[in-house]
């Protein structure tokens, strides 16, 4: 279920994404040739891969269609305990939540090099409770219950950071070099490529 709504939305949004991200590549280019930075393949690609994300996120958040719900709901856990565990509605609107938001407390841990929960805390808390504001104005709900879920998805991709790289110390020394990055990121481009021509029907693979 959850793959269809992310290839749905993938097919929504690929001309403004394809537009956003050339102009940015080409930009990102000719900035590296003017100030003669080090161009290092896998850090770029994962700053493309955060930005591709956000847009995902925004466009799943601000999809009017995928809930039509509306109103207002300032009680904790008034929500979550209304769905029974494994039913489709409990993965959609807890698991889903709090799915939606890890890699968002991934890329922010990574970004801010979070060392404590509480360096996320405040930037999962601020980006939650607006797109809730902003989902109330476009006649979606404001749910309290949102914002703790997704803090929770947070804190899970905070840890999910802490562990990566509590066992990348552990790795040889090949596995902390910028070649070896550069292959593994590679190697999920192409693979994103293979998933992104088959989702907009180009057929290239």
């Amino acid at each position: 279920m959850e793959m269809k709504i992310l290839t749905s939305t993938l097919k929504e949004i690929w001309p403004m994404l394809t537009i956003f991200l050339v102009v940015l590549v080409a930009m990102r280019i000719t900035a590296i040739k003017v100030s003669h930075e080090k161009f290092i393949f896998y850090k770029e690609f994962l700053n493309f891969i955060f930005i591709i994300y956000v847009m995902l996120l925004f466009q799943l958040l601000t999809d009017t269609e995928l809930n039509t719900s509306s109103g207002i709901n300032l009680i904790p856990f008034t929500e979550i305990l209304r769905y029974k565990v494994g039913s489709q509605a409990f993965n959609m609107n807890v698991l889903g939540n709090i799915i939606i938001f890890l890699p968002f407390g991934y890329f922010i841990s990574s970004y801010v090099k979070a060392s404590k929960v509480n360096h996320i805390l405040f930037i999962s808390f601020i980006t939650s409770f607006t797109v809730e504001i902003v989902q109330h104005y476009i006649g979606r709900s404001f749910d309290i219950d949102d914002i703790i879920l997704n803090v929770v998805g947070s804190i899970l991709g905070f840890f999910l950071y802490i562990a990566l790289n509590a066992i990348s110390k552990h790795l040889p020394k090949f596995f902390h070099s910028n070649g070896f990055y550069n292959i593994v990121c590679i190697g999920l481009l192409i693979i994103f490529l293979i998933y992104f021509s088959k989702i907009i029907g180009l057929g290239w693979f």
